[in-house]
């Protein structure tokens, strides 16, 4: 190749990578990674959210289930796919939560992220097997109480909200239940419904359906007040466990160095598809909080701090 072949060749290439570079997002396929398998309410609500969004933003959209390793598997694959908008990461704060209780993580949730948007909350239900002969989290405490670490309690993985009440009921309540980890949400419910484990906290509407077929009993939510969903269930508080209110938080995530144009238009977007799912998004009771900026998490924050030398 001569010298002039050479010098075309480079400024065949530069102008090719400037021209994409100028392209206006999204110029390609946005991917919505959920770290957790199907069927759990993350992944519930991504669906939900990708035919809207993928209308408003004139580009197709697709799911992409990153399940593993208490949700760093796909947390990292956001955090280290191209910062061009066209990756995004849909979660609750499992991954702001890990960095708090383990020592090593192969990002940081602060440094790595954008925060693109807060999707909505949604309150944590306990359920029993119906063998568990308790029907009131005053009968399952002093259950547990009379068989200490012979209960086990299912949860979505490690340093999940979930799996944070559980260890703030124990706390609270003074007992012990045996914790086992699933990875994500639907492996937990299906492990309680087989008798596996005992205990079931999870998000509400995967386990709705179980719950009228009588195939779980639900005892106590988590949040202030009580479900929509689940109207006659009490919360925790009303069931004597004081100052317990906890509801998880759903947000998108883009890599930190997302350009500001593109996170912008992620924004108005997924607030524009936000309005036209949030018929979707009810029976997953997810109440519907679109609000921009980086997703803080000062109650999660608290509940490590309450529950750290449990874990």
């Amino acid at each position: 190749m001569n010298g002039h072949s050479r010098l075309a060749l480079v400024l065949s290439i530069t102008i090719t990578s400037t021209l994409v570079h100028a392209q206006t997002f999204p110029f390609k396929v946005v991917r919505l990674v959920v770290p957790f398998p199907a069927g759990g309410s993350n992944d519930v609500v991504a669906r939900a959210m990708s035919q809207p969004l993928s209308q408003a933003l004139g580009q197709s959209v697709v799911v992409e289930n990153r399940a593993g390793a208490n949700t760093v598997i796909g947390t990292e694959a956001v955090a280290r796919s191209p910062a061009d908008g066209h990756t995004v990461l849909i979660s609750g704060f499992t991954f702001m939560s890990l960095a708090a209780l383990r020592t090593k993580l192969p990002f940081d949730p602060i440094k790595d992220f954008a925060g693109v948007i807060r999707l909505g909350t949604q309150p944590f239900v306990l359920s029993v097997h119906p063998s568990v002969p308790a029907k009131s989290i005053k009968e399952l405490v002093a259950l547990a109480r009379a068989r200490p670490g012979q209960l086990a309690y299912a949860v979505n993985g490690f340093g999940t909200a979930q799996h944070l009440s559980g260890e703030l009921l124990k706390t609270r309540s003074s007992i012990d239940m045996k914790l086992v980890v699933f990875q994500g949400g639907a492996p937990s419910t299906i492990a309680v419904l087989g008798g596996h484990a005992s205990v079931l906290i999870s998000t509400v509407a995967p386990i709705i359906q179980h719950v009228s077929a009588g195939k779980l009993r639900s005892l106590a939510v988590t949040s202030a007040e009580r479900s929509t969903l689940l109207k006659d269930v009490p919360t925790m508080m009303e069931s004597g466990i004081a100052d317990f209110d906890l509801s998880g938080a759903m947000g998108v995530f883009a890599p930190a160095a997302t350009p500001k144009a593109a996170l912008d238009r992620l924004i108005r977007r997924f607030n524009l598809s936000g309005n036209d799912s949030r018929k979707n998004q009810s029976p997953l009771s997810c109440r519907p909080c679109y609000r921009t900026g980086f997703l803080r998490a000062a109650p999660l924050f608290d509940l490590i701090d309450a529950t750290r030398d449990c874990i």
